[in-house]
């Protein structure tokens, strides 16, 4: 059972400060007046300031400084968090001990004012106790008039004070410039202005994918998802939860009266002199709105096929087919896993002045000079079919289809191979062999399927090594070797890395991602597989015998060159016949989004 806190006034009579008189006084005057206490008791001169903060401490178990003491702060680590913090919260930094920062505050029963500092500082925070007025004694005595104007370029900050400060980050919403005006004008808004821009600017520095605001019952939490994998930044103070998600609506286009059902839309940045597109949902949850902001770079659209991490016998196969004049060529693979960069990689190679290509997105992630970009409205009727159906009498060489997800599109794909088009899109499956029986259980017919697909690429996205901290792994886990389908003898003689974290890597240990591949060419033996509508294994087992090396064959190259480890392949790869992963160095969850 926890122990009963003792009320101030005990401590102080235990002490010997006051007597039961003074205290029973004090407690008058601080019910009439609805001060507290310890304000009463200093006012009546019955306590010191040093001796309502030294109880406090006690109290709540803290540590007590004296600011009466020589050098207990050091000027030095007045830097260490922003002036302006300092000044509005009257808080002072004490020292910094790896991520843990400890900090003097002087009201322990603000839970608001620490919940603040604990997101616009981030990392772990140690809080001592010091008097009110002696901290800002403190702060008037030495922060200097050079201080102050140091103040402005902070505040201009990312929340994140671990990034370059010397970092000169413009941010402008397009065509908002009437609308920021106004809006500063409200005491109110111009500061949730601040935090939502600092949360953009600080994902897109530490090349986050997504930024993720998920309500809960006390506290909003903020994740970023960094190389495939959602990071806990902090939380941000609950009673902003509904004026951050409203600001973000105002930006993305999407009515702020609206909470009842999906929403959806985009917001371009211009961050350090590059312009940024942001795709936006938000969804009603129990305790609120759950906001996601998919963060869409530019240089991932022109990442070229040679950066993509495919082996280069896949990458001349690769290059070969996609130059062929007609037929169906398909990615697949799960939400996240690379399959628009892999298609527009595909795409920036053979876009020239003599060949037309058409696609048909929904969204359109990145624009591309030369190639005519149709967006599909479902809301108008503007359909995949309908748009796929006119592109065809736009004599195009190359059309690219964002996604097959139902027969009547399926259908047209197939017409528009059959007459001479080469025709790019996606299917969400486990492998490649699977999209042949996915098609067909559409409902297409199985000769179509056979005759029209010229190959399948299956994909993934691992993780890769830190190239400034990894270190070679001495003693790999056994398990991990056979869910790799790697033994002894395969990694004799060569060397096993393992990820340790650095600050260029933010602790993780990896800087990056790559694909791993499994590029399925359709021969006479697979086509005669799927007329007949063969099994998925039989298909895959015709692959590989024709040469197919498949994800987990991938995964294993990319360990043995040292990109990767073993627990990343393992994750995203499964073995026929295993047992599943249970191992605590193994995520789980073997979807990438």
């Amino acid at each position: 059972m926890a122990r009963k806190r003792r009320q101030l006034g005990e401590i102080l009579k235990r002490w010997g400060l006051i007597d039961d008189e003074k205290l029973e006084e004090g407690l008058k005057i601080a019910q009439g007046s609805r001060k507290r206490i310890g304000e009463v008791l200093v006012s009546l001169g019955y306590a010191q300031q040093n001796d309502i903060a030294k109880a406090l401490a006690s109290q709540f178990g803290m540590e007590f400084v004296d600011l009466d003491e020589p050098d207990v702060v050091s000027k030095d680590n007045l830097d260490l968090i922003p002036s302006d913090l300092i000044k509005k919260y009257l808080v002072l930094p004490l020292s910094k001990d790896g991520n843990k920062l400890k900090i003097l505050v002087h009201d322990p029963m603000d839970l608001a004012l620490i919940d603040d500092l604990r997101f616009r500082l981030g990392g772990e925070l140690e809080l001592a106790l010091g008097a009110k007025e002696k901290i800002k004694e403190y702060i008037e005595s030495f922060m200097s008039e050079t201080q102050a104007s140091i103040d402005e370029e902070v505040r201009k900050m990312t929340m994140d004070q671990s990034l370059d400060r010397g970092a000169s980050l413009d941010v402008h919403v397009a065509g908002e410039e009437k609308e920021e005006a106004g809006e500063d004008d409200d005491a109110q808004s111009a500061p949730i202005i601040r935090l939502v821009a600092e949360i953009i600017k600080e994902a897109v520095i530490t090349r986050a994918s997504d930024i993720h605001i998920e309500p809960f019952a006390n506290r909003v939490r903020l994740r970023y998802r960094t190389d495939g994998v959602c990071v806990e930044k902090d939380v941000i103070p609950k009673r902003t939860q509904q004026s951050v998600i409203a600001r973000i609506k105002i930006m993305s286009g999407m009515k702020i009266e609206e909470k009842r059902i999906p929403q959806d839309g985009r917001i371009k940045m211009k961050i350090g002199g590059e312009v940024i597109d942001f795709r936006v949902s938000c969804c009603p949850a129990y305790h609120g709105e759950s906001v996601v902001l998919r963060i869409l770079r530019p240089d991932a659209a022109k990442l070229g096929l040679k950066n993509l991490g495919m082996q280069d016998d896949t990458l001349d196969l690769f290059r070969s087919i996609i130059a062929r004049p007609n037929g169906i060529f398909l990615v697949t693979g799960p939400t996240g896993s690379g399959k628009t960069t892999t298609l527009y990689s595909a795409l920036s190679e053979l876009n020239r002045p003599d060949i037309k290509i058409i696609t048909a997105e929904d969204p359109i992630e990145y624009n591309f000079k030369g190639i005519n970009q149709c967006q599909v409205n479902e809301h108008i009727g503007l359909t995949f079919s309908i748009i796929l159906r006119a592109m065809l009498r736009q004599a195009p060489n190359i059309i690219l289809v964002g996604e097959i997800r139902d027969k009547e599109v399926g259908e047209v794909a197939i017409q528009a191979a059959l007459t001479g088009h080469m025709v790019f899109s996606t299917l969400h499956t486990n492998d490649a062999p699977s999209a042949i029986t996915r098609l067909i259980d559409m409902g297409l017919k199985p000769f179509l399927v056979a005759s029209s697909i010229q190959a399948v690429l299956g994909q993934r996205l691992v993780r890769i090594l830190c190239d400034h901290c990894k270190e070679p792994d001495e003693d790999p886990s056994q398990r991990l070797l056979n869910l790799c389908g790697l033994s002894k003898t395969d990694i004799e003689g060569q060397t096993i890395y393992k990820p340790v974290g650095c600050t260029r890597c933010g602790g993780s240990g990896y800087r990056g991602r790559r694909g791993i591949y499994e590029l399925m060419v359709m021969n006479n033996e697979i086509r005669e597989l799927a007329f007949n509508r063969s099994a998925v294994n039989k298909i895959r087992q015709a692959a590989i015998a024709s040469g197919m090396r498949n994800l987990l064959g991938d995964g294993k190259l990319k360990i043995l060159e040292g990109k990767t480890t073993l627990d990343e392949i393992a994750r995203m790869t499964q073995v026929e016949g295993t047992v599943d992963i249970e191992d605590d160095n193994i995520d789980d969850d073997s979807a990438i989004e």
